[in-house]
């Protein structure tokens, strides 16, 4: 059963982009955070007597517990969601590194993927019409390659291109292992770390004979624009088009109010599909999310009649009450229509270059 829903997935997906607009899932993070887990809930059987604290480690729950994040996912599932995205944001070696748990990173990333799997092929099952895809996301890391650590020492890194390679390479095969449809590059706030992810991911594929639809997703920090590496969403989409995408979007940091204009931006001259998932717009003075899932959906509402778009979601913040309220604004509007470009010369340093 499964290495033919697995081809069968895979083969439709861009047929169903062309006939719809995908919905994407919403926050893990927030959904996690709704069951107020403790410490030991963290750690489980496996991890009790881990010699430090791991409460936090959201990705660690897919061992310690995977009945919860399963629930989860088949929780966006039932919201509408076309692809759910693996729990794996932080499942780096680097990332792991915080709790000491770099060995077991590849253990999460297969899991992960597993989990997402299961429910995802169980509800394709249900709706073999709709066939559901699981996404392995690959997070932006707690390091960054292209900008210094101490203000003071502006030349300063607290990791190297290579590194970054070693560790996405190792969380990507464990992702393909697992069963992932496609590798999403998530939340980038530094382009240096999104072209470490992508030469990883394509030198993976090579490894293990297998080749996924990549969807690579930026971060505009704030109202000036551009990523925390310094480039315009334009200029970020020019460094990163030589991979060929299949989607290329916008997620986190910004409502989606103040999305808009930056998803507008790439829509016009991005040569794949375009994604957005904007957080529940901006967090509060008690670091909560207020958008509700009406207001939220009316603005993708609009996104989508504008034609700026092709696979929608809900990033931190957001849960499936938010998916179900998009999936139902978004139903029947036709998908953006990738445009035909003249060739030209697309260049980009912190701004584009077009000749």
């Amino acid at each position: 059963m499964s290495n033919d829903l697995d081809s069968k997935a895979r083969a439709s997906l861009a047929s169903a982009a062309k006939e719809r607009i995908l919905i994407l899932d919403g926050a893990m993070g927030t959904m996690i955070q709704r069951h107020k887990l403790a410490e030991d809930d963290y750690r489980g059987d496996q991890f009790a007597d881990w010699h430090c604290d791991v409460q936090g480690n959201n990705d660690l729950l897919v061992l310690t517990q995977p009945d919860l994040i399963y629930q989860i996912h088949c929780d966006y599932l039932d919201a509408g969601a076309d692809i759910i995205e693996t729990n794996t944001f932080n499942a780096t070696t680097i990332a792991m590194a915080d709790y000491d748990m770099e060995a077991i990173s590849r253990d999460i990333n297969v899991a992960a993927a597993k989990l997402a799997k299961k429910a995802a092929q169980q509800y394709s099952l249900k709706t073999p019409d709709k066939p559901r895809y699981v996404a392995g996301v690959l997070g932006p890391t707690n390091r960054t390659a292209s900008i210094s650590p101490d203000v003071n020492d502006p030349g300063k890194r607290n990791v190297t291109f290579d590194e970054l390679v070693k560790a996405y390479s190792e969380s990507t095969e464990a992702l393909i292992e697992g069963g992932a449809d496609l590798i999403m590059l998530e939340t980038i706030f530094d382009t240096l770390n999104a072209k470490a992810a992508a030469f990883a991911v394509e030198q993976t594929f090579e490894k293990v004979g297998k080749t996924l639809p990549v969807m690579v997703s930026g971060t505009i920090t704030d109202a000036s624009g551009r990523t925390l590496s310094g480039q315009t969403a334009e200029a970020f989409y020019y460094s990163m088009r030589h991979i060929s995408p299949f989607s290329f979007g916008l997620n986190c940091a910004l409502g989606p109010d103040l999305l808009r204009q930056y998803v507008d931006e790439v829509a016009t001259i991005s040569e794949c599909l375009i994604s957005a998932h904007p957080n529940a717009g901006l967090p509060n003075e008690f670091g909560e999310y207020d958008m509700e899932g009406p207001e939220m959906a009316e603005h993708l509402k609009e996104w989508a009649e504008s034609g700026l778009v092709n696979i929608v979601g809900g990033c931190c913040g957001s849960t499936p009450e938010h998916i179900s309220d998009i999936a139902n604004a978004v139903a029947g509007i036709k998908p953006r229509q990738v445009p035909a470009f003249e060739p030209k010369m697309r260049l980009s340093g912190l701004e584009p270059f077009v000749h």
